[in-house]
């Protein structure tokens, strides 16, 4: 298998979001603006919280993309306009598509905010082709359990979120095709990730360090290296004197190349269309999240 080249490094900046929790985002960034079809990476925590300090992202609307939480360490709650809601605990994804509008919370587990605990994930815009944006609201909530896991190689351990990987195929479906992984590897392991043809790919270092790609950059915690070209796996090594395992996201999609229409929450293919989502904000069309008392 031929292995990608690093096109280049990308350290995440500290950036406060929701209700006022801090992330490390990667892009949208001065020094990288998106890895199409994917929006944004943000890097939560992992943060520890004292009795009534946890907060998240109260009440807000989506329209044109889907959101992928990935939780690593805590729990996370969630309510929407149409009044599903869940619980995502440690290894949970909830994959969502927002397609035409809804409004979303999603805030540390109750137990969290009133006790304190230590909160850690990570979420991923990904965009939806111009013909699925207005599509109905969707949620793919996967337990960790659901997950599969391979070993591909000696101290090598990749979970597949999405896609065909090592004979191994994910759990959640797509709009276009993508692949999601979460790889662990031991000191002094290396694996070769195939990658297929005419996606773009890019690994973001969770924690640890390591050597990525047919040159072996040197990548560590909050850096996203970025692929080069469409053909060929990627390769990731682990150094033998790591002093813990090293924990990377490998995801790649097929680039949709088209226009891409961006203000806050919303993301469309012209500004005529950023308008109208504000306006059916506005309006209450994306219903809004029943109070509790």
């Amino acid at each position: 298998m031929t292995q990608r080249p690093v096109a280049k490094v990308v350290p995440a900046t500290r950036t406060v979001e929701g209700g006022g929790f801090v992330v490390r985002r990667t892009f949208p960034s001065a020094r990288l603006d998106m890895v199409d079809p994917f929006l944004l990476l943000d890097h939560m925590g992992p943060s520890d919280y004292a009795p009534g300090e946890a907060v998240g992202a109260p009440d807000h609307p989506h329209r044109g993309f889907e959101t992928v939480t990935y939780m690593l360490e805590g729990a996370f709650e969630h309510q929407d306009s149409s009044g599903g809601g869940g619980y995502l605990g440690p290894g949970d994804v909830q994959w969502m598509t927002a397609g035409a509008g809804i409004v979303h919370s999603e805030l540390p587990a109750e137990r969290i905010r009133r006790e304190g605990g230590r909160v850690h994930g990570l979420q991923l815009w990904v965009n939806l082709p111009r013909a699925d944006k207005m599509s109905p609201p969707r949620y793919q909530e996967i337990k960790a359990d659901e997950i599969p896991v391979t070993e591909p190689a000696p101290g090598a351990r990749v979970k597949v979120v999405a896609g065909d990987v090592f004979g191994v195929r994910g759990p959640v479906e797509t709009h276009s095709p993508i692949v999601y992984l979460h790889v662990t590897l031991q000191d002094g392991a290396a694996v070769d990730v195939p990658v297929p043809d005419g996606h773009q790919a890019f690994a973001y270092v969770i924690s640890g360090r390591g050597q990525f790609g047919a040159d072996e950059t040197e990548a560590s915690e909050s850096q996203l290296v970025l692929f080069a070209g469409d053909s060929g796996g990627v390769h990731l090594a682990g150094p033998d004197d790591l002093e813990a395992p090293l924990e990377v996201l490998v995801i790649s999609g097929v680039p949709l190349r088209e226009p891409v229409a961006r203000y806050g929450p919303f993301v469309m293919n012209t500004r005529a269309e950023l308008v109208q989502a504000v306006e059916d904000y506005q309006s209450g069309a994306m219903g809004r999240i029943a109070a509790t008392s």
